[in-house]
C-alpha cells in the first residue's frame, strides 16, 4: 500500500513561512478510477506564487483554503495508469501540489507531457524549460518583445525566471543589464550568464549604478520585484518603453499593501501587461525553444535542489533572502531502478 504524505495549511503565514503554518498529513493512496493516472512527485518547484497563494487576497486563482494541500508546480513520474491520456512511464508537470503523490484525471486540470528522451536533468527540465522559463520566454516573445540593439533590465537577475529572461534578451540582440543582490551575484550574471552589465540594489549607489548602465534608457523592463528597485527602473526608461510586470516580490512577505505612485508609466506613456505562464494554450513552443537553447549551450541553468517534503515551508523562504542562485527546487521523490 502506497503512503501519500501532505503539507495542508494549518493557518496563513504571517510575514515568513514557519513549518506551523501547516500540518504534515499521511494517509494511503486511494484505488484509481477509469480515467485517471497516479503521479509520483518527484521535484516541487518553489515559486513566490506559492506565498501569494497561501494568503487571503484577492488573486489570480483561489487562495488556498485552511485544511487544504498546499497548492505547487512540480514534475513527477506516472507509475500507474487507467488513463487514455496519461501512460504509465509518462514524465508530466503541473500543479501536483505540496505531496508526494497526485491523481491526474482525463477530464481535471491538464498536466504537461514532457519528451521522455530530451538529454535534458530533470531540475532543469523543471526550471529553465518549465514554468520559469516559460515564463521569461513569453515575457520578452508575446509581452514586451525586445528588439536587437535595445536594453533591456531585469530585475531578480540570478533568480529562475530572471536569469533565462536574461539569456533570452542576449539571444534576441538586446544589452541586457541584470539587477541582483551581492556583488557575487553580479558577477555571475556577467562572468557566467554572458550579462553586459550587473547591478547590485544592495549597495548604497545603486541608482547610480544603474544610471551608468543605462546611458541609452531603458526600453524593455522584465520586471519581478516591484518597490524601490521597479520604481527607479521605470524613471530609466524611454518613451513608449514596454514593461513585462512578472512578479511583485518585494511585498510578498509584507502584511500591507505597498503605496507605490506608477504616475511615471503615464508621463511616459509606457505599455504595461501583467501576464501568467497559465494564460498560454500552446506551451510547446516555449518548451521546444528553451529546450534547445540549453542543448546548444545558449542558456545556462543553475538549480538550488534541497531534499525533503517537510522542509517545503523553509526552504520558500530562501526565495526572499537571497541565499539561492537560479532555480530553487525541493526534491520530494526518488525514481526506482
Amino acid at each position: 500500500m502506497l503512503i501519500n504524505r501532505q503539507l495542508r495549511l494549518k493557518k496563513r503565514p504571517e510575514g515568513l513561512v514557519q513549518r506551523e503554518d501547516f500540518d504534515l498529513v499521511e494517509s494511503s493512496v486511494p484505488a484509481l478510477s477509469d480515467g485517471q493516472a497516479l503521479i509520483q512527485v518527484l521535484y516541487l518547484s518553489m515559486d513566490p506564487t506559492n506565498r501569494v497563494w497561501m494568503t487571503d487576497k484577492p488573486q489570480y486563482m483561489p487562495p488556498v483554503a485552511i485544511g487544504e494541500t498546499m497548492r505547487g508546480l512540480g514534475l513527477g513520474r506516472v507509475v500507474a495508469s487507467r488513463s487514455k491520456k496519461y501512460a504509465e512511464g509518462d514524465l508530466v508537470q503541473g500543479l501536483v501540489g505540496w505531496q508526494n503523490y497526485v491523481i491526474a484525471s482525463d477530464e481535471g486540470t491538464p498536466f504537461t507531457r514532457l519528451p521522455a528522451q530530451s538529454g535534458i536533468p530533470l531540475p532543469t527540465l523543471l526550471g529553465a524549460c518549465g514554468f520559469s522559463g516559460m515564463t521569461a520566454y513569453y515575457g520578452l516573445t508575446d509581452i514586451a518583445p525586445v528588439q536587437p540593439g535595445e536594453t533591456l533590465v531585469v530585475s531578480a537577475a540570478a533568480g529562475s525566471v530572471g536569469s533565462v529572461a536574461g539569456q533570452i534578451g542576449k539571444i534576441r540582440g538586446a544589452r541586457v543589464v541584470g539587477i541582483a543582490g551581492g556583488p557575487e551575484k553580479c558577477r555571475y550574471l556577467i562572468d557566467e550568464l554572458g550579462f553586459d552589465a550587473a547591478v547590485d540594489y544592495k549597495a548604497d549607489d545603486w541608482k547610480n549604478e544603474l544610471a551608468k548602465a543605462t546611458p541609452d534608457g531603458v526600453h524593455v523592463n522584465f520586471e519581478n520585484v516591484g518597490g524601490p528597485v521597479m520604481r527607479a527602473v521605470l524613471q530609466r526608461m524611454v518613451l513608449g518603453g514596454r514593461v513585462a510586470l512578472c512578479g511583485l516580490i518585494a511585498g510578498y512577505n509584507s502584511a500591507e499593501k505597498p503605496a507605490d505612485d506608477y504616475s511615471i508609466i503615464i508621463v511616459k506613456r509606457l505599455i504595461v501587461r501583467g501576464f501568467l505562464a497559465f494564460d498560454y494554450a500552446e506551451p510547446e513552443r516555449a518548451a521546444r525553444d528553451l529546450a534547445n537553447w540549453v542543448r546548444e549551450g545558449r542558456i545556462k541553468a543553475e538549480e538550488t535542489v534541497e531534499d525533503g517534503l517537510e522542509n517545503a515551508p523553509v526552504v520558500l523562504n530562501r526565495l526572499f533572502d537571497g541565499s539561492h542562485r537560479g532555480k530553487l527546487l525541493l526534491r520530494v521523490g526518488v525514481e526506482e531502478g
